[in-house]
């Protein structure tokens, strides 16, 4: 990436920022349960620095940025109403007459499952260019590290529920949680959020294969 590009990946990457931390302000104004949003939020009290220290000497691609800035948003409306509540159902019925959940035959909330899902699709390209730039892998490396990089924060992200959990129990651990009474939540948030970030890898490849051939 030369200069100029440099730059103007920057500068997007930080209306981006300016633009998530106003949607987070609004999210953050009375959220259904306040102890679950600021636990929620402590990932985005480490990302985001991060972002801002490093982005002089590492700035990624617009579309890098712009699927993290869609990945954040989400989780800020998880953090808003609880991953367990937030109203999708309602917000399609009222916009179509329908259930959501009827029309797929689904049981419970399933903004969960799709966050996790949509994390491995939208952070996968970031992960792709942190490796490019910091650790270059080589031949089919270069694609299987960043997923496993991926899948390897969603174990994390886990296990930190987990202790969360376990530490603050009761609601708020039940919240946090968002289990919703199903014993392989944390294997399923997983396995998606691998499915997804093998999907996002799968298009970039295939991607990168044709603008080489052309």
């Amino acid at each position: 990436m030369d200069q100029g590009s440099h730059g103007a990946s920057a500068r997007f990457g930080l209306i981006l920022l300016a633009l998530f931390a106003l949607a987070t302000a609004a999210l953050g104004i009375a959220p259904r349960y306040r102890q679950d949003w600021l636990l929620e939020n402590i990932v985005v009290l480490v990302a985001a620095p991060l972002l801002v220290i490093g982005w002089r000497r590492l700035a990624f691609s617009r579309s890098a940025y712009l699927a993290l800035f869609v990945f954040l948003l989400l989780h800020e409306v998880g953090a808003h109403y609880t991953y367990s509540e937030v109203p999708y159902d309602e917000a399609f019925a009222w916009l179509t007459g329908h259930s959501l959940n009827g029309l797929l035959g689904l049981h419970r909330n399933h903004f969960d499952r799709a966050v996790h899902f949509l994390y491995g699709m939208l952070v996968t390209p970031m992960a792709i260019e942190l490796f490019a730039h910091r650790a270059p892998p080589r031949g089919i490396w270069r694609w299987i590290l960043p997923v496993c990089f991926v899948m390897s924060h969603s174990v994390v992200y886990e296990l930190v529920e987990w202790l969360a959990a376990l530490r603050f129990g009761g609601e708020l651990g039940t919240a946090y949680l968002g289990t919703q009474g199903d014993p392989w939540d944390a294997q399923q948030d997983m396995a998606l959020a691998a499915l997804g970030s093998v999907l996002s890898m799968t298009v970039l490849a295939l991607r990168a294969g044709r603008v080489r051939t052309d």
